[in-house]
């Protein structure tokens, strides 16, 4: 092995409602942690099913993934909490000294998970985000939505990201010792990249190739999801012009 392994990677998923998906993201992300595993990337392995109250057979089929394998944990939230909520259990139950978080439908090939770390050693990063090379399988109008945030996002907070919102975030789990997020809805992503920035980690951009979801429904732009962005968005700033950086590069 020519270089040091990462130690334990740990990968969550926020579900709600993901029947069609679970075995399918877990089968992946198995795949994808063995093959790291022989390259010496990380030494273990775990990965998370936050369970967001599902109403469909989500929570079982975890649960019957979690009894049958070691490497399978669950958490079930009581109540319903969004991406948010589910995204903050993730982190705060994640043990491995990388964390990567992602949707259960699988918008990327697993096998980015390894391009992600050899990035992360090259450029000596605390966050490797993943971009989408082309977004038009995700509609005209969601393709417009994310040019418009992203925007939002680089006046605000001076944050340049080209797709800041895309689930696949790989982060080392010590970053957390400084930063603690506070979004319940979907604009967790942009607090995460924004705060860790504000703090002086280093975060690093690859392009993937994207996979729309074919099953299952994304609530993500919907009126009432986009007010709530803005709202946290606007609190964020706020609470951001107290914060000095924690990393000095």
């Amino acid at each position: 092995m020519s270089h040091q392994s990462f130690g334990t990677l740990s990968i969550f998923f926020p579900m709600w409602n993901e029947e069609a998906y679970v075995h399918r993201a877990i089968d992946a992300a198995t795949a994808a942690c063995t093959e790291l595993i022989e390259q010496g990337e990380i030494s273990d392995y775990e990965l998370i099913i936050v369970d967001d109250a599902s109403t469909d057979a989500t929570p079982r089929l975890a649960d019957e993934l979690a009894a049958a394998d070691r490497h399978v944990r669950v958490v079930h939230h009581p109540v319903n909490r969004k991406l948010g909520g589910a995204m903050k259990t993730g982190f705060a139950t994640a043990t491995g000294d990388l964390v990567l978080y992602t949707d259960a439908d699988l918008p990327f090939d697993m096998a980015e998970v390894a391009k992600a770390c050899r990035i992360m050693r090259l450029y000596e990063s605390d966050i490797v985000s993943a971009y989408r090379h082309d977004r038009t399988g995700e509609g005209a109008l969601r393709a417009v939505y994310t040019f418009i945030y992203n925007l939002l996002i680089r006046r605000l907070f001076g944050v340049r990201m080209r797709d800041i919102n895309f689930a696949f975030k790989l982060c080392k789990r010590r970053i957390f010792d400084h930063i603690e997020l506070v979004s319940e809805g979907s604009f967790i992503d942009a607090e995460l990249i924004i705060r860790a920035k504000k703090l002086g980690f280093e975060v690093t951009q690859f392009g993937v190739d994207y996979f729309p979801r074919t099953r299952g429904v994304s609530t993500l732009s919907s009126p009432k999801v986009i007010l709530k962005i803005v709202r946290e968005m606007f609190a964020l700033r706020r609470e951001l012009r107290g914060i000095t950086p924690v990393v000095v590069r």
